[in-house]
């Protein structure tokens, strides 16, 4: 089969590899119709996330129809299906509490002591996010292994097309988890930083759930635009000193919640940003959190911060005297996707969230490569890129 494989930073190919087998009882082959890049896929992509191997299969949002099943699976062959980018057995502790991202027994055992050692605990599985999390072949591919079928996947009804539930995979869920993690209350001003895909949604899940005020921070005009187009008030931070805008906009109190949407790869020019952007090149510093500083210092004291932006080793320049002082809640994680995914396909279905909206380009699977490079240099434009395995390049 044809699939997207990492061979270094900024170097990622479409090669011919082995066609994914049954391996466990509870597995499942899917054939993907539609897999996207996603914005943490650019982490692996420029090289900050280690365990990440040449010939590695990347990508974690797909879907696909199913074409064999394991004797332990509950799919049939046919069914349609949005797969999530965890992967979760659904017996351990953590399923049991719903807790999904956390699962103990997803991460092969012997991968687990590539992670403990660094954070206390190993991590779970996930889709083509490098050896640290399980080394599974990713989605970005004409066929995928899926373990634990029986738990994952959501099966899609007839009539509804691939663009309005591709994202059920990743970042719909995320942006909704990072809403809820915000502690939303009717009323409440949420501001969040990074208007990306996940971004994007927890505007507009913020939106749903009753936020009276939303302020999108960036710099990309069509990505605030989109935000503005969601009901949110918009802050360019290359024009506007933030932090003086949010005191403005709150009456000098700030924003009840932030979301840090953001992550590790925080983009501008200020002092601690370029210097964590160094040490990130050069190896000595895994994390550049601007975004999230500058969010613990904007939001109220005794309020809320919600952190879906990925991070992965350590940070210099913490604001934590600011976190305790305040009086402030920090909630972070991997998605849960499993527990959001049946409540956000009805709101889908009933008109409630709009994921289309986001869909800047389509291309074949053999065009990935130019997908990645314009969605890594020209963000403005390349709002979200969807693959289709199986179609011609053109």
């Amino acid at each position: 089969m044809r699939a997207l494989t990492y061979h270094g930073s900024h170097d990622v190919r479409v090669d011919t590899v082995p066609d994914p087998e049954i391996v466990n009882p509870r597995d499942a082959i899917i054939e993907v119709t539609s897999t996207a890049i996603c914005g943490s896929d650019l982490h692996l992509y420029d090289g900050v996330i280690p365990g990440v191997m040449s010939g590695d299969i990347l990508g974690h949002e797909f879907m696909g129809r199913v074409v064999e099943t394991g004797s332990g699976s509950t799919l049939k062959k046919g069914q349609r299906v949005v797969v999530p980018f965890t992967i979760s057995c659904g017996q351990c502790f953590h399923c049991k509490m719903q807790q999904f991202s956390a699962c103990d027994n997803s991460n092969p055992a012997e991968k687990q002591d590539l992670t403990e050692p660094l954070y206390g605990h190993p991590l779970s599985g996930l889709f083509g996010y490098s050896h640290l999390t399980g080394g599974y072949p990713g989605g970005q591919a004409e066929y995928v292994r899926v373990p634990f079928s029986d738990v994952g996947p959501i099966v899609i009804p007839e009539g509804m097309d691939d663009d309005e539930v591709l994202f059920l995979s990743d970042i719909l869920p995320t942006g909704w988890m990072a809403a809820e993690n915000a502690d939303i209350t009717e009323g409440d001003t949420v501001a969040v930083w990074g208007c990306g895909p996940v971004g994007l949604f927890a505007v507009q899940s913020a939106r749903i759930m009753g936020a009276h005020q939303v302020i999108a921070i960036d710099h990309h005009p069509h990505r605030l635009e989109l935000a503005r187009l969601m009901g949110a008030k918009v802050i360019d931070y290359t024009q506007t000193h933030v932090l003086e805008a949010l005191m403005e906009m709150t009456g000098g109190i700030g924003p009840d919640a932030v979301i840090d949407a953001v992550g590790m790869e925080s983009h501008g020019f200020a002092p601690d940003n370029v210097f964590d952007t160094i040490k990130q090149k050069v190896g000595i510093g895994a994390d550049a959190p601007h975004a999230l500083r500058m969010a613990i210092m904007a939001v109220r004291k005794g309020g809320r911060i919600s952190m879906p932006g990925v991070y992965g080793g350590f940070a210099d320049k913490f604001p934590l005297g600011a976190l305790m002082e305040k009086g402030l809640q920090l909630r972070t994680g991997q998605t849960h996707v499993q527990r959001y995914t049946k409540d956000l396909l009805r709101r889908i279905q009933e008109g409630e969230i709009d994921t289309t909206f986001l869909i800047s380009h389509r291309l074949p699977l053999e065009e990935a490569p130019r997908g990645y490079a314009n969605f890594k240099n020209n963000q403005n434009e390349w709002t979200k890129v969807v693959l289709k395995p199986g179609t011609a390049a053109v």
